[in-house]
């Protein structure tokens, strides 16, 4: 009787032991997975906030550009403007095909890439047997 009681004693320590590497495991696959979409995410800010910069002064120059063709720097910024009012329709009409499904689709795939890569794993060496 006390063999199966230091037994159970046992197995009940090793689960708890596993419980704990589980529940680590899952933390650090949380942060790791956490940590890869905001470095993908920051390398996207600074991308972006350097095309801004970039768009900025183009625009500039060419609000200038028409301006002094048409002899009213205010009518080039304007035209300008009115271009930028123009897409920024397109872009709300078409917000989630051309803006919200490929984000998602990014994170999704970040999110999801270490279940892909084991799973391709497991097929490869299951095919083997």
């Amino acid at each position: 009787m006390e063999n199966i009681a230091t037994n159970l004693g046992k197995l009940y320590d090793k689960a708890e032991q596993y419980s704990r590497t589980s529940l680590e495991l899952i933390k650090l696959n949380a942060i790791d997975k956490s940590s890869d979409v905001i470095s993908s995410l920051a390398v996207v800010a600074t991308l972006a906030f350097i095309v801004a910069i970039f768009t900025l002064f183009i625009n500039l120059g060419l609000a200038l550009l028409i301006g002094n063709a048409l002899g009213d720097y205010a009518m080039g910024f304007f035209i300008v403007s009115g271009f930028y009012v123009f897409v920024g329709i397109i872009l709300y009409v078409f917000r989630k095909n051309l803006i919200k499904i490929p984000i998602d689709n990014i994170v999704v795939g970040k999110l999801m890439k270490e279940k892909d890569e084991k799973f391709y794993e497991e097929t490869i060496n299951n095919s083997n047997l």
